[in-house]
């Protein structure tokens, strides 16, 4: 039985190619929108009066604290535009980890039913 199980763990099948495809997709998806994220917060929000973006950095950075963890202590947004690419991050966020806990239920879920 513990040969049978160690045979699996190196046994790469049609469900680790998706699993590996979806991941790879999510990854790169959410590069695009970390990027678009960052430029839209930096065009923006640069330089307004109460915000805490100076530069492009503090908008990569702020850009990739919202997708990471859906918070930040800066003060920004403070543009009601800079507001609109706020919320669509933090959706993609959401949307993300749930397809992602998705991907990996179905590949757990298949795993002994041999598809």
């Amino acid at each position: 039985m513990i040969r049978e199980e160690l045979s699996r763990l190196f046994t790469r099948e049609e469900r680790h190619r998706r699993l590996f495809a979806r991941l790879l997709l999510a990854a790169g998806l959410t590069f695009v929108v970390f990027a678009a994220g960052a430029v839209l917060i930096w065009a923006l929000e640069s330089g307004q009066n109460g915000g805490d973006i100076h530069g492009f950095g503090d908008a990569a950075f702020f850009s990739a604290v919202q997708l990471l963890t859906i918070s930040s202590q800066m003060k920004n947004p403070v543009t009601s535009a800079g507001k609109i690419v706020d919320v669509g991050l933090e959706v993609w966020a959401i949307f993300v980890v749930t397809a992602v806990a998705g991907s990996f239920a179905t590949f757990f879920g298949t795993g002994d039913s041999g598809s």
